[in-house]
């Protein structure tokens, strides 16, 4: 029997306006230097996304962009947060070091708990939380040890997932998760992204998953953000959008192709605060 969208719940996200957005450096498949960025351009379609989210119902904080720091508009980077916990982020590359204590610090001045990172890992870019399990990302960013260090910190089973292509450098642009409820987690994904035996994990944990197609990863698809129903998603994802109505989900296309040029959509723009 084919799974259905369990219906929306209340989110709360915490997002970054992309004041200072450019590409400055390299550090994706996605990044061109040589490709002018327009930051105008780039605010107007971040506020669309929380405007999407405000009239969704769901709360949006926000945290003051610090110069210096082009990237800090990806959110989703900055921490896992489960149970009122926060896992701070801990970057591999330097030119992202200083948002993981940017982050920490926006949860700590607001009485959360906080954890900081001993092991290197990008946040919510590697892991998702599906169920009461957190899907973990690595291969190209995230380290494995940091999946032990988040399992022994929330309690929750992680599950190691093996990352091969660079253009899928984070598990949130090759996974997206549909419905967290425990008793019917649900994502869709893009196997070649992953190893044999973590195509084979998949396949297991979620036998009727969603399964994107080669036009879907390309447009970022999979970087999407659902409350249960709705799924705000690439507007270039049709044939996601598609396989998402059957499902009885909302598609809700917005556009963040100025943001792609940094290698992240809407999913990488937000930040979810699980209490």
């Amino acid at each position: 029997m084919t799974a259905h969208a369990p219906g929306a719940t209340p989110r709360h996200y915490l997002m970054c306006e992309p004041t200072h957005y450019t590409v400055a450096y390299e550090i994706n498949p996605w990044m061109d230097r040589t490709r002018a960025t327009d930051t105008d351009l780039a605010v107007r379609q971040w506020r669309t996304l929380r405007d999407t989210y405000l009239d969704l119902g769901h709360t949006v904080d926000t945290i003051e962009p610090l110069p210096g720091l082009p990237d800090m508009v990806y959110a989703a980077n900055g921490a896992t947060v489960v149970g009122g916990v926060v896992y701070s982020a801990r970057f591999r590359y330097p030119e992202r070091q200083a948002e993981g204590p940017a982050y920490e610090k926006w949860f700590a001045d607001r009485g959360y708990l906080t954890h900081t990172a001993a092991q290197v890992n990008e946040g919510e870019g590697d892991m998702l939380v599906a169920g009461d399990m957190v899907l973990a990302g690595t291969g190209f960013r995230t380290e494995r040890a940091a999946h032990a260090e988040a399992q022994e910190l929330f309690g929750r089973p992680v599950i190691s997932l093996e990352l091969v292509d660079a253009r899928y450098y984070h598990l949130d642009t090759a996974l997206a998760v549909l419905s967290s409820d425990p008793a019917d987690p649900q994502i869709a994904y893009y196997p070649p992204a992953f190893s044999p035996g973590s195509r084979e994990v998949l396949r297991s944990l979620f036998p009727d998953a969603v399964v994107a197609t080669d036009e879907d990863a390309a447009a970022l698809g999979l970087n999407a953000v659902s409350d249960g129903l709705h799924v705000v998603v690439a507007p270039r994802a049709t044939h996601l959008a598609d396989a998402l109505r059957e499902r009885g989900y909302t598609p809700v296309p917005v556009d963040t192709s100025e943001l792609l040029k940094g290698g992240g959509g809407a999913k990488c723009c937000t930040l979810e605060i699980r209490r």
